[in-house]
């Protein structure tokens, strides 16, 4: 359904939240039309100060910000895996966390949701974790499906909603995982709460997701490894 998706930027990278794009286009919006009279007469010229404003100029006393193109807190792909993406987040100092992402898209080729998906150490009851985000206009009550090819799905319940959409927290055992591993893909089922009696079912690909859960788990395992030899060299 076409009309059933996300109108902000997509950009997501473990808990690193996403920012809806809408209040500040509709300032902008607001803040550049034009006066319903011209002035009479205007300046041959623009002073040099204030011809091109900086990026991270005031507008009315707001500041509009400037994002870091590449320092702690970015994110960037590190690797692609078929239909998945390695993404990490630069840090400071310290390993990078990691997750495998892929951008979920409708019959009408419309971004409608996303997964982000980590791994976990074993002895846990999850071998893997997963952040799933479908639109605010989800029916929450409905619950989020997902299963492998032609298994019975699972019901997973959505954890919270803000700016970025209503959020699924969900666990996966190491019997799903293999089952990703060996599956063709996946289907996430969502409702829409303007049209309850209908659902959207969205193919999650598992093309490359054996190598890229493998490359997830090793920057884990890095990361784990690396964790003490810090704590001892701050000691």
């Amino acid at each position: 359904m076409s009309s059933f998706s996300f109108s902000r930027p997509l950009a997501v990278a473990l808990a690193l939240g996403l920012v809806s794009a809408s209040g500040i286009a509709a300032f902008a919006q607001e803040a550049t039309e034009a006066p319903a009279e011209a002035p009479a007469e205007a300046p041959a010229e623009a002073p040099a100060e204030t011809a091109a404003p900086a990026a991270d100029a005031a507008v009315d006393g707001l500041s509009m910000g400037q994002a870091p193109a590449d320092g702690p807190g970015s994110t960037y792909v590190k690797e692609g895996f078929g239909a998945w993406e390695l993404r990490c987040v630069r840090v400071a100092e310290g390993a990078e966390p990691c997750q495998l992402y892929q951008l979920l898209k409708d019959t009408e080729g419309n971004s409608v949701a996303e997964i982000g998906m980590f791994s976990l150490p074993e002895g846990s009851e999850a071998a893997a974790g997963a952040t799933i985000i479908a639109p605010l206009e989800t029916l929450l009550p409905a619950g989020l499906r997902l299963g492998v090819d032609a298994a019975e799905p699972k019901i997973y319940p959505f954890t919270f909603c803000s700016q970025m959409g209503c959020v699924a927290r969900v666990g996966f055992t190491a019997a799903e995982v293999a089952a990703f591993k060996a599956g063709g893909k996946a289907t996430v089922t969502i409702v829409p709460a303007v049209a309850p009696d209908q659902a959207v079912a969205l193919d999650m690909s598992l093309s490359g997701f054996t190598a890229g859960f493998d490359a997830v788990t090793a920057e884990r395992v890095a990361a784990e490894a690396a964790a003490p030899a810090e704590g001892a060299a701050q000691d």
